[in-house]
């Protein structure tokens, strides 16, 4: 299953829920959001920065990332960023495919 890093910053009302409720509360409702969908939460990480939150989690395909994505956006209290994140074993199976690209110039 895809596995994808969501890179979270909170909006002005966000905090304020986030004060409110509490951090786990936010972890609880990604886990119920991303199991709804397929998927399961594998790790929530509050940080210091430029980025609120790391969350990383398998969903079972991009559809359902967007879904997600979509609804967590226009619920108005956070942002996302996502990636999609690959496994060794799939840098691997690339490694050896071509497609042919030419840089300018070249």
């Amino acid at each position: 299953m895809p596995k994808y890093l969501f890179m979270v910053n909170y909006t002005p009302e966000g905090v304020a829920g986030l004060k409110q409720e509490g951090g786990t509360s936010r972890r609880e409702a990604v886990s119920k959001a991303f199991n709804a969908i397929g998927g399961s939460l594998e790790s929530f990480y509050y940080a210091f920065g430029d980025v609120d939150a790391y969350v990383i989690g398998e969903l079972p395909d991009n559809a359902a990332c967007a879904a997600f994505a979509l609804e967590v956006d226009a619920a108005g209290g956070a942002t996302l960023e996502t990636v999609v994140l690959l496994t060794p074993e799939e840098l691997d199976a690339g490694r050896g495919k071509s497609s042919g690209y030419r840089p300018p110039g070249g």
